[in-house]
């Protein structure tokens, strides 16, 4: 979307609090577009994604605002979780509805309905999945989807990723495409690693059935321990903002705090004052301060008390004050959030 095509919003009156945004993108626009916009609506560029969504896709975008940002390396690699509608019967060069068709089999419901089940139940679990060709992936430095746009063949090897959940959602539909061919759509949902292409699920799919397939529809609903119902609109934000400009002490976008994000996010060490403070002065602590962490239900981040392991310390007030891990029988701040009493 160029950026006069772009929506005009308010920009925020006072810059946005340190936290992260839940947004539902609209198909048709750009993640990036996202990202400018909101930094319109919080009145700063400091402004970043936790992991991109197709133009053609709906749903779930998260972002960091201010020191938020600097969380955003941890939720990258989180699950994700979609609603997906798969359109058998047809295959397309960029895999999506967006792209020209390149074959047109043609499907039956009768045909596909007993085959179906073991096809998703092979796709299901650990597995070696060929990424899409039409994506940011580089070959010999150059973009995949460049290279597959300007007419060119790409090959990419196959990466390991885990598909959690691969379930059909309600019936199958006999449809018929805009060039005539008999077409089966289904609706899928899809709990995944990161790193997993849904395209190129639709695609595997598609070649398993014999018939080919394309995705035609796409709504991210979750990503780790966030979830759809949580985010709000483009428009549904630019009304607060709007209405926050006439407030006598205007708050700026709302956003979820950092101690919020840390406490879903990762598992929690409770901290005394005193280790608090040496941590904000980037102090190494003892190792039994991660072997304190407390694992919540859905963590996305390794577990506490192991070498690699990431957790949140908390001071007494409920401040979130450092990202933590295990370094050498010693506890060491990752990252430090919040220095307590002119610690820097």
């Amino acid at each position: 979307m160029r950026v006069s095509d772009r929506p005009q919003l308010p920009r925020g009156a006072v810059t946005a609090a340190d936290g992260l945004v839940l947004i539902d993108k609209p198909a048709s626009v750009t993640s990036h577009d996202v990202v400018a916009m909101t930094r319109r609506l919080a009145s700063t560029r400091k402004v970043g994604h936790a992991g991109t969504l197709d133009p053609m896709a709906t749903g779930l975008l998260v972002l960091g605002v201010g020191r938020a940002t600097r969380f955003l390396t941890y939720l990258v690699g989180a699950d994700k979780t979609y609603e997906a509608t798969v359109r058998l019967g047809q295959d397309t060069l960029t895999e999506d509805a967006e792209g020209e068709v390149t074959g047109a089999c043609g499907a039956r419901v009768e045909q596909v309905a007993e085959r179906l089940e073991p096809a998703i139940q092979a796709l299901t679990g650990p597995i070696m999945q060929v990424p899409s060709a039409v994506s940011a992936i580089k070959v010999d430095g150059v973009r995949s989807y460049k290279r597959v746009r300007e007419g060119g063949e790409v090959e990419l090897a196959a990466r390991p990723v885990t598909i959690h959940c691969l379930t059909r959602r309600g019936p199958l539909r006999s449809e018929q495409a805009d060039d005539g061919t008999a077409v089966v759509d289904m609706d899928l949902t899809v709990a995944c690693s990161s790193g997993t292409y849904v395209r190129a699920l639709a695609r595997d799919l598609g070649q398993a059935l014999g018939c080919g397939a394309h995705l035609t529809a796409l709504r991210r609903t979750a990503v780790g321990p966030f979830s759809l119902d949580e985010a709000a609109t483009l428009e549904q934000l630019a009304a607060v903002v709007e209405a926050d400009a006439h407030a006598e002490r205007p708050g700026g976008l709302p956003t979820v705090p950092l101690s919020v994000v840390a406490r879903r996010c990762f598992p929690a060490v409770e901290l005394s004052e005193a280790e608090a403070r040496a941590l904000g002065y980037g102090q190494l602590l003892g190792a039994e301060v991660m072997e304190r962490a407390v694992v919540p239900p859905g963590v996305i981040v390794p577990k506490a008390g192991g070498s690699g392991g990431v957790a949140a310390g908390f001071a007494p007030d409920g401040q979130v004050v450092a990202l933590l891990t295990s370094a050498k029988d010693r506890t060491r701040p990752l990252l430090v959030l919040a220095a307590r009493d002119g610690a820097s």
